[in-house]
């Protein structure tokens, strides 16, 4: 069994491929290397996926994650998955690679991430090239969940929603002002904010919103991927939620600054497995 994990900060995708078309998604929370300890990590696989699976089966692990920004933090969870999958070849790499991987997959391009949060970089085919660093959601994270969510929290507290939208807002989160703030400051912040890009996605007709998603996609764009050597003679490609649920509007700012769109994938994790396994039509 080859086992592809595409994992984030609140969730972790394992496809378990068992040869052929014979595949199995499972989910558990996500972790990071930044965060959470080899025995943590250990205790979320054992706890959340082991039960699934025999480890004694398992003959390959791709695993692509968050955080995994060195070899140190690499061997975080490279030993984790050895102490839970003994028999298993175990290949640790970051998030950034599988999407461009999963994009772009020996053809060279941009690849983008923008889900929670946000990251890119040029791919020639085999290897990232160039990275605009991705300085977090306190800093950076532009045209992230977190982003999007931050920049409507500040309209609405700054009282600049339109009066329909501003109605439209306290009905969806009655909880009001006071709890909001509140839970913004909380551990977990960033995963909290970007839940308001639901409201974003139920509203993006609405003018405002239309306006509000699309600045905050093209400073993505501006910031990032225009940052790049050639960013107008390759493929700009996207994984994510956020690129997914928001596509209409990504197009939109894409051909403003006559960029050429490649694929957008809300779940790399299917084309990782044709990567790696060489089986198409498995999304």
């Amino acid at each position: 069994m080859v086992i592809i994990a595409d994992c984030g900060s609140t969730k972790c995708d394992w496809l378990l491929s068992h040869g052929g078309r014979d595949q199995q998604l499972e989910n558990t929370v996500g972790f990071s290397p930044f965060f959470h300890s080899t025995a943590e990590i250990r205790d979320i696989i054992e706890d959340q996926l082991l039960p699934k699976i025999n480890p004694d089966q398992v003959t390959e692990i791709y695993f692509y994650g968050t955080g995994v920004h060195d070899e140190h933090r690499a061997e975080i969870i490279a030993a984790a998955l050895r102490s839970v999958f003994p028999k298993a070849a175990i290949e640790v790499k970051h998030d950034l690679l599988g999407a461009a991987r999963a994009v772009c997959g020996h053809d060279a391009g941009i690849a983008c991430i923008l889900g929670t949060g946000s990251n890119s970089c040029y791919y020639d085919g085999e290897k990232i090239l160039d990275n605009v660093p991705s300085l977090g959601w306190l800093l950076g994270d532009e045209g992230s969940g977190t982003h999007l969510g931050k920049a409507l929290l500040r309209a609405w507290f700054y009282r600049e929603l339109p009066t329909d939208l501003d109605a439209a807002f306290k009905k969806a989160h009655p909880e009001g002002a006071d709890a909001i703030k509140d839970r913004a400051y909380e551990k977990g912040a960033n995963a909290y904010l970007a839940t308001f890009t639901r409201f974003l996605g139920d509203n993006i007709q609405h003018p405002f919103v239309k306006k509000l998603v699309a600045a905050c996609l093209g400073e993505f764009l501006d910031r990032h991927v225009c940052k790049y050597q050639g960013h107008q003679h390759v493929p700009v490609h996207f994984v994510g939620s956020i690129a997914h649920h928001f596509q209409e509007v990504l197009v939109k700012v894409m051909e403003e600054r006559k960029l050429h769109l490649g694929r957008i994938v809300r779940k790399p994790i299917y084309p990782l497995a044709e990567f790696h396994t060489g089986i198409t039509d498995t999304y």
